[in-house]
Formats: structure tokens, C-alpha cells, sequence
């Protein structure tokens, strides 16, 4: 018996003892079976991989091409380049708008474009539909309306950036603590492509560090990256949820951050570069972890400045009282001296003297009489 008993080309299968034996007498054997069931299902699942990537071409491939393909009464966006307007214009090849007051039925349009040779490559070009917007119908040859064609519409694009650890506008507040959680909302009118056109509109989220550097993605708090580029909106408002977090400073910066969004479909954002339209408001954004409205109390010196004193001298007036004390006779007894207080009137001279001696002969003629 030969020690291999079995091939994937063999017809024969093996009983259990032939497999034991085999197994036993042959390592060879193990080795040309799986590589006989490898080759069998590489031929039988290539087929069944050719036929799935074929499905995903066929379904994907017509959605791509639809963010370009107008029917009629769809949407188009000042901008807009390379559009397929074929559905939307029918065999007519003008277009005609009146203004909102005007009888459509029996008045000529307001303006009127021909559009032919541009109808499998339209431009929503600014200098011809700004100012006119609204529905486009189109004229037969009559130049009367001949049904909508499509409605010209200004794009519309704003940028709003949430903290949604402590849930608010982070654009009111200019500053975000580092470390909370930050979401964005995306509001614009681009979102009726996802239902016209079977393919929504693709916005891109613009990041700017402070060192001038734009990133494709953001990190959450857990570390795990979002692409923030082409966007697909399909609602309004579209929230991104909490994909980002600035709590690693190794990553994330502190200092000011610039944010905005960006529309480029079919080379909108190209052609008609107007902030709010195709292109949102730049919002600054403060990462740091101390609020910038706090700041530290300072202590300023006082200077006491001192005025000099004048010092005006005082002139104390004194006014001298003269007292004269008469000499006593020795035999005389003691007498009380006369207190004499000057007059303010001018007084003779030697009028003192004469009285002091007139009061003595006095008290002598008393003191001979009583003898």
C-alpha cells in the first residue's frame, strides 16, 4: 500500500483505518491535503468575490455620479460647476425667471438665458444668478414657460463648536477649558442634496493650531480619531458628537485655534468664496485651563505726597505793671504799699513822686495830732 492514499483529484475516499495508517507512515500526506483544500476554496470564493465587488461598483459607482445630475425642480447652488441640467431641461434649451409678482402664463420672463452647448456642463455661475434666485423655468420656442427646470438657491454654511461637558456655545464663552469634550454643529441649506440628488452634500471642518498647522482629524477623549474631512450631511442641524478632546498638550497646544467649514461641491467653494456661503465664519478658540476673564489681583503703591506746613509766628503782647513800694521812716510802722496802675493816657512827669510824698506829710500830721 503506497503512502499516499488520497489526493483532491483521487476519486477514492479513504476509510478510517487507511487514514491511520496513513497519518502513521506518511507526514507527506497532510501537507498535499491542505494545500488541495486551500486551492479549492481560493477557485470557489474568487468567483463570489469578483460577483460582490461588481455589485458594490455597479450600486456605488451611479450615486457618486448623481451629486451632478439635476432632475427638474431639483436644487442648484450658486457655484456650481459641471452640472447635467439634460433631465431638468427636456428638449428645451432656454430658461426663463420672473420676478415674484408677475403672471408667469401671459408675461415674458424678467431674464432669460440661453443654454446652449452648457446643458451636460452647467455653471451656477454668480454674475448671471445672483440676484435671481428662485424658480427657473423653461421657454419653448414661443419663449413662453414650459415647466420648472430647477430652482436656484444661495448656499448657506455656519459653523457652531460646543462643550458639551458643561453644554454650551463655546463661541460666546471664546475659551474652552483643557480637557472638556467638544462637539460641532454644521447647519446649511446643502442638505437637500442628500434627498434630490441620492448623495449627500460633503462639508469639511477646517482646525488651525496655533502654530499654523490644519488637521484631517481630531482626537476624542479615549485617543480614538474622526476624520473631520468630507463630511456627508444628511440632516440639519448635523451634529459630529463629542469627537474631540484637549486635554493632551503633547497633541493639543494651548494658545488660540482657528475653526470654520467648507463646502467644495462641484467647485462651489472655487468659484463663489463668500463667507457664510460656501465658506463659514472663523471662530477663535481659546485652549487653556485657567478661565482668561480671571486674572490676578495686583497690589499699587500708594505715594503719599505732604504738603509743607507754614508755621505763622504768634506775637504775644505783654503789658508791664510798675508797682512802686515807698521807703518807711524808721519810727514810722509799717504802711501798705499803694498799688499804682498805669493810665493809658499820657501823664506828667514826676507827678508819681509828688503824690508818694504828699501821702507821707498826710500820714505824719495824723500822727502828731493823735499825740
Amino acid at each position: 500500500m503506497s503512502d499516499i492514499l488520497w489526493t483532491p483529484d483521487s476519486d477514492k475516499t479513504p476509510g478510517m483505518f487507511e487514514w491511520t495508517r496513513a497519518l502513521k507512515r506518511s507526514p507527506k500526506f497532510i501537507f498535499i491535503y491542505q494545500e488541495g483544500r486551500w486551492m479549492t476554496m481560493i477557485k470557489k470564493y474568487t468567483t463570489i468575490v469578483i460577483v460582490l465587488v461588481c455589485i458594490f461598483l455597479f450600486c456605488v459607482g451611479p450615486a457618486s455620479a448623481a451629486i451632478n445630475t439635476i432632475n427638474p425642480g431639483n436644487a442648484v447652488f450658486i457655484g456650481e460647476q459641471g452640472l447635467d441640467i439634460s433631465a431638468a431641461m427636456g428638449p428645451d434649451t432656454k430658461i426663463g425667471w420672473w420676478a415674484s409678482a408677475a403672471e408667469i402664463s401671459t408675461t415674458s420672463p424678467t431674464q432669460s438665458i440661453d443654454l446652449t452647448g452648457r446643458i451636460t456642463s452647467f455653471m451656477v455661475s454668480p454674475s448671471e444668478f445672483d440676484g435671481y434666485l428662485g424658480n427657473w423655468y423653461r421657454l419653448d420656442n414661443a419663449g413662453k414657460a414650459d415647466g420648472i427646470a430647477f430652482l436656484v438657491a444661495d448656499p448657506q454654511l455656519v459653523l457652531k463648536v460646543e462643550d458639551t461637558t458643561v453644554q454650551v456655545d463655546v463661541e460666546l464663552l471664546k475659551w474652552i477649558p483643557s480637557g472638556d469634550d467638544i462637539q460641532f454643529r454644521i447647519d446649511t441649506n446643502l442638505v437637500q442634496m442628500a434627498s434630490q440628488r441620492s448623495s449627500p452634500a460633503l462639508i469639511t471642518i477646517k482646525v488651525q493650531s496655533p502654530e499654523g498647522a490644519i488637521y484631517s482629524s481630531l482626537l476624542n477623549a479615549g485617543g480614538a480619531p474622526t476624520s473631520i474631512v468630507n463630511i456627508p450631511v444628511t440632516a440639519v442641524p448635523y451634529y459630529t458628537g463629542s469627537i474631540w478632546n484637549m486635554g493632551n498638550p503633547a497633541i493639543y497646544a494651548p494658545g488660540n485655534y482657528t475653526l470654520w467649514a467648507e463646502s467644495n461641491v462641484n467647485q462651489m467653494n472655487d468659484n463663489y468664496d463668500v463667507t457664510g456661503k460656501t465658506i463659514s465664519k472663523k471662530i477663535r478658540l481659546l485652549n487653556q485651563g485657567v478661565n482668561p476673564l480671571i486674572t490676578k489681583s495686583t497690589t499699587v503703591p500708594t505715594q503719599t505726597t505732604r504738603t509743607p506746613t507754614q508755621v505763622t509766628p504768634q506775637v504775644t503782647t505783654q503789658t508791664i505793671v510798675s508797682t512802686t513800694v515807698p521807703t518807711p521812716s524808721p519810727t514810722e510802722p509799717p504802711t501798705t504799699a499803694a498799688t499804682v496802675v498805669p493810665s493809658p493816657s499820657p501823664k506828667t512827669p514826676g507827678f508819681g513822686a509828688t503824690l508818694a510824698i504828699s501821702a507821707i506829710l498826710f500820714g505824719l500830721v495824723v500822727y502828731l495830732k493823735k499825740e
